[in-house]
């Protein structure tokens, strides 16, 4: 399946590139297996006031910059494929480093603790190591006052008032925002939906919410907690009861789809409602929230189960915030995944009732579709939809300075 990043070009553009030589100069010792990925290592230090991040890698890349208000973008074009490490992180003027995998191009989106600020790469060629310094923008000079017309009456002697500075960014977290819960869907012996390959969506959510915590827990300061970190069962209410007694500010139910029909395929996020958005929705919805031994079929239309499943207040009063949070994870995971988009949509999901907090359900892909579940199983995907996700969260949490 074809993947394809976007890049929005919102600033200046500088553009740096290396010259790849057709015989790249290589470090003493063996020489790599081709079927063994090169590590791209990202590393960042804090300068005091100021940070570096340092972007290496065993071969020479060409590169380019793309400044946005708060954020750098750096953009390696190659065929290659790499392995992306994070080595030390210590943030400083650096709030977070994200990643998104294209075609033929690797994209680091670097959060900066102010909108404006400068930045100085420098380069070394073998082994190739880029780093890039960034700090606060320089203080403009003050412009010079005009003295007053001669029948003009004097200045009063106050001030001018500054104009405010920039809001916080997601490094300066709002104390409001300090735990997220992560549910993976199923476990133990709730298999979950289960692909033509024998793939299981118990193991593939899992996957994808270890992925998730490790990129959370490096980049932002909040405490992640999991629903289950091992494959083991828990009920639908304990799930949001955990979210609850851990004060959680956000849930995040991580799923992979099923369908009868074999061709169905994409990404959708989800959020609570007590109507469904659809029939598929409803029926999806009615499957999440049945027993094992319902699993894999569908008897009657299911209205009377649905209508059990009572629509919660506490999360009524959440509905902006889930809606908002749901419309940020679909657009990154169009945007990195290139899943075919089947938008947000509303259904009455029991994991999500009992949460006091923002709460979405995430469906990947589909397992059910051949192709999709061979995705859903390889380390690339599962990581391109943790960093989707995180991503997402990043912009979401700009909604809430």
């Amino acid at each position: 399946m074809k993947r394809q990043g976007t890049t929005a070009f919102l600033g200046a553009v500088i553009l740096l590139s290396v010259v790849v030589p057709s015989r790249p100069r290589t470090l003493p010792g063996p020489e790599p297996q081709s079927s063994q990925p090169s590590v791209l290592v990202v590393s960042v230090r804090d300068l005091g006031g100021s940070s570096r991040v340092t972007l290496s890698s065993t071969v020479p890349l060409p590169y380019s910059f793309e400044k946005r208000t708060g954020a750098l973008q750096v953009t390696f074009e190659t065929p290659l494929a790499f392995r992306v490490r994070q080595a030390a992180f210590a943030g400083g003027f650096v709030r977070s480093v994200g990643w998104s995998q294209g075609r033929g191009s690797y994209a680091f989106t670097i959060e900066l603790a102010s909108e404006s600020f400068s930045f100085k790469p420098s380069i070394r060629e073998d082994p190739f190591e880029l780093s890039i310094d960034l700090g606060p923008a320089p203080a403009e000079a003050p412009k010079p006052v005009a003295a007053p017309a001669p029948d003009a009456p004097a200045a009063s002697g106050r001030e001018t008032p500054a104009a405010p500075g920039p809001g916080p960014l997601p490094g300066d977290q709002p104390t409001r925002f300090k735990t997220i819960v992560i549910d993976p869907g199923h476990g133990g012996i709730e298999t979950g939906a289960k692909g033509k390959f024998g793939a299981l969506e118990k193991d593939i959510t899992l996957a994808i919410g270890l992925k998730l915590r490790a990129i959370i827990e490096k980049n932002l300061a909040f405490r992640v907690f999991m629903t289950r970190d091992k494959d083991m069962d828990v009920s639908l209410e304990n799930r949001s009861a955990l979210a609850n007694n851990h004060k959680a500010d956000l849930f995040i139910s991580i799923h992979a789809n099923g369908s009868p029909r074999k061709n169905s395929h994409g990404s959708e996020t989800y959020f609570l409602s007590q109507n469904a958005t659809d029939e598929e929705s409803r029926r999806l919805a009615y499957l999440e929230n049945s027993s094992g031994d319902l699993e894999g079929r569908i008897e009657g239309d299911g209205r009377d189960d649905i209508k059990l499943i009572l629509w919660d207040l506490a999360q009524a009063s959440y509905l902006k915030q889930s809606s908002q949070l749901a419309e940020s994870i679909q657009s990154g995971l169009n945007a990195l995944l290139g899943t075919a988009n089947r938008g947000v949509k509303q259904a009455p999901f029991k994991v999500l009732t009992g949460a006091a907090c923002p709460a979405v359900l995430v469906e990947t892909a589909f397992i059910s579709n051949p192709e999709e579940e061979k995705e859903l199983g390889t380390e690339a995907f599962q990581d391109s939809v943790a960093q989707a996700v995180y991503l997402s969260l990043v912009e979401y949490l700009k909604l809430y300075p």
